[in-house]
């Protein structure tokens, strides 16, 4: 995956990792993220987050090389129940920064990090952006609780999940199409 970043995002200022001012060796940069940082992404399904951020900047040269760790949790509403959820997120970014243009000839590099392309007048990473996407793309697809967790005032209205029990068969005989059944 490759990316263009320069631009300062929502909130950049926060989250900016000086390029220019970094010394040789390792840089270490830590971050708290709430709730805040994702009304600035204008995301309404992240209700609160209690994250925490670590980059580590290794430069040698002109290589830079950022290994980025996010863990915490994110609260989000449950998609059965519509009650509070807190998921727990733990993402890993490894990022290649490169000088540059991107051209279409480059051929891609088999590799664990994904690669960053800023302007060579460029004095700085905003991680802001990259940050808000690993946290999403790390959230499940489904954001239930587990099963039986969930309110059970809202859950009586989803009728019997066990298809053995004594309340399938009144399912069943309260089904207008029941009767079809004794035609085979």
């Amino acid at each position: 995956m490759r990316a263009q970043i320069c631009l300062r995002g929502n909130m950049g200022e926060r989250f900016i990792i000086p390029l220019n001012g970094l010394t040789a060796g390792e840089n270490v940069f830590s971050w708290q993220i709430g709730r805040e940082f994702f009304e600035s992404f204008e995301n309404a399904e992240i209700l609160d987050a209690q994250l925490d951020v670590e980059v580590r900047v290794e430069k040698s040269g002109r290589y830079i090389g950022v290994d980025c760790e996010i863990s915490g949790t994110v609260t989000v509403e449950c998609d059965r129940c519509l009650d509070e959820l807190d998921i727990p997120v733990d993402a890993d970014v490894r990022l290649s920064v490169k000088y540059g243009e991107e051209s279409p000839s480059e051929e891609f590099q088999n590799t664990d990090r994904e690669i960053v392309f800023v302007p060579e007048d460029c004095a700085e990473l905003d991680m802001s952006q990259i940050i808000y996407d690993y946290v999403c793309i790390s959230l499940p697809m489904q954001r239930t609780h587990d099963e039986g967790e969930c309110n059970p005032s809202v859950m009586k209205y989803y009728g019997p999940r066990n298809e053995d029990g004594p309340e399938a068969e009144n399912v069943v005989r309260d089904n207008p199409f029941s009767a079809l059944k004794s035609l085979l």
